[in-house]
């Protein structure tokens, strides 16, 4: 091919990208998709380790092996999830299908988790572990085509970044609903009876959450997807190899959810014991809402500090408010500054990592010649979240059962507010630290994404003339 051809490549190449732009209510029902998501998944990532204790009635040692069991069956889940949207081919797309096949399971499978029938103790413990498992498996089959069908949706970085953005933002107006209002809702409804209540809140939940889904559904549009081939079980696998960037995202993001759900499992606890005081759970909860500030500057900030300095800035933001609450003690405005703090930075980095994964989609194909939307994004988005929120829920249990936490008691040990106050604060800190060593060694990697955007658009434009002529 002549330099002539070659320019006349690049030039196509470029205009494709700069004219592959969303439009604003696309990007905003792609953003429906995690608000529903989390309107109800939320609920278990901070509410079912207490759930399971206080309400339910398991023991804590009980509760946390059946989180990490459960988490770890998911997490297994994951890739076998990412395969099948690589695998699936339909009128819609690879990923669009799925919020249409996944929305009523998904509902209802967490509606019926947090519904509690009357049943003896080993009944309750089968029934506990058996619709965990179930609502953890409907959730990875919805969440990894959100998280998959992004690079799909634009080949444009910049207008990834935005509807993650977009995404991320909608996706903490659930969160902030769900963590919120559950408590006070479910005491409304259940008028006394605290299991009829939490069983009629979240079906509540799950009826919004379907009816937004379904609005998801029917705007979001998948591009080039006559083009896609399927692809093999092997193919999928083999574009991780050499996949530097994305090993290093899959392990910061895993190392990120450790920490979040370590915190956010000791949560309930550390207000109800250590400061005495129920009602600041829903309050503290709701001011994580304030992440959205971070969420929505994540794209301005990332134009001066790229992604790999934008994400290790939050991480340490985080790591900062976390340490402020551990100073602030019972000072709960203090504590409260401190607590914005690590909503903010947590919030956005989360936002950072879901952005990222995307692009290692393309140095997957530019590097192996695969683009394995499904089978990368999920280790790097589903798996992380499902094992990180299994581990950290997990951790927290083991230490508080270590120390002699029993939720029966109306008032804990030394020991177990000691052993609470560590898991709340102390733990996530050092988990987060690791994360952002992580992001350290990703600075080289994204050094390159300019080149491997650029030869893949080259390589598309290629293709095109090709099949013009």
């Amino acid at each position: 091919m002549n330099s002539n051809n070659t320019d006349q490549n690049v030039a196509a190449a470029q205009a494709m990208l700069a004219s592959d732009k969303l439009p604003f209510h696309r990007k905003l029902t792609y953003g429906f998709t995690d608000m529903a998501g989390n309107l109800l998944y939320t609920l278990i990532g901070s509410y079912m380790l207490y759930f399971f204790t206080n309400v339910f009635g398991l023991a804590v040692g009980t509760a946390g092996v059946l989180l990490l069991l459960g988490r770890f069956i998911d997490a297994l889940g994951a890739p076998i999830m990412g395969v099948l949207v690589d695998h699936t081919h339909s009128k819609y797309g690879k990923n669009r299908p799925w919020f249409l096949w996944m929305a009523l399971p998904f509902t209802i499978s967490v509606w019926l988790l947090f519904t509690t029938p009357a049943l003896g103790s080993t009944a309750k413990i089968i029934y506990a572990g058996a619709m965990y498992i179930v609502a953890e498996l409907t959730y990875t089959a919805l969440s990894t085509p959100i998280t998959s069908v992004l690079p799909n949706l634009s080949a444009n970085s910049d207008e990834r970044t935005s509807a993650n953005s977009i995404r991320m933002v909608l996706g903490n107006v659930g969160n902030f609903f769900a963590v919120t209002f559950v408590m006070p809702l479910a005491s409304f409804l259940g008028n006394g009876n605290e299991r009829r209540g939490w069983s009629l809140a979240v079906g509540l939940y799950a009826v919004i959450a379907f009816i937004v889904l379904m609005i998801a559904f029917f705007d979001m549009r998948e591009k080039n997807i006559g083009e896609e081939k399927i692809i093999t079980i092997r193919e999928s696998v083999k574009a991780t190899k050499n996949n530097w960037p994305w090993v290093l995202i899959v392990l910061a993001n895993l190392l990120l959810w450790t920490a979040y759900s370590a915190r956010n499992a000791a949560l309930p606890y550390y207000f109800q014991y250590n400061l005495d005081n129920k009602s600041l759970i829903s309050i503290f909860n709701g001011f994580s809402i304030i992440q959205i500030i971070g969420m929505a500057a994540v794209p301005f900030v990332v134009k001066y500090l790229h992604k790999w300095g934008t994400t290790i800035l939050m991480l340490a933001m985080t790591m900062v408010g976390q340490v402020w609450i551990g100073f602030a003690g019972t000072n709960v405005t203090s504590a409260l500054v401190g607590w914005c703090l690590a909503c903010i930075g947590s919030g956005s980095a989360m936002t950072m990592f879901f952005s990222m994964v995307g692009d290692t989609v393309d140095f997957g194909e530019w590097k192996n010649g695969i683009r394995a939307n499904g089978f990368l994004t999920a280790m790097g988005a589903s798996f992380c979240i499902q094992m990180g929120s299994g581990i950290g829920s997990f951790i927290a249990a083991r230490i508080l059962a270590a120390f002699g936490f029993t939720a029966a008691k109306a008032a804990q040990a030394a020991e177990s507010l000691s052993a609470i106050s560590f898991t709340f604060i102390w733990v996530p800190v050092i988990i987060y630290a690791l994360s952002a060593v992580c992001m350290v060694f990703y600075r080289k990697w994204e050094k390159h994404e300019p080149i491997v955007t650029e030869e893949l658009a080259e390589r598309r434009a290629q293709e095109e003339a090709t099949t013009e002529h």
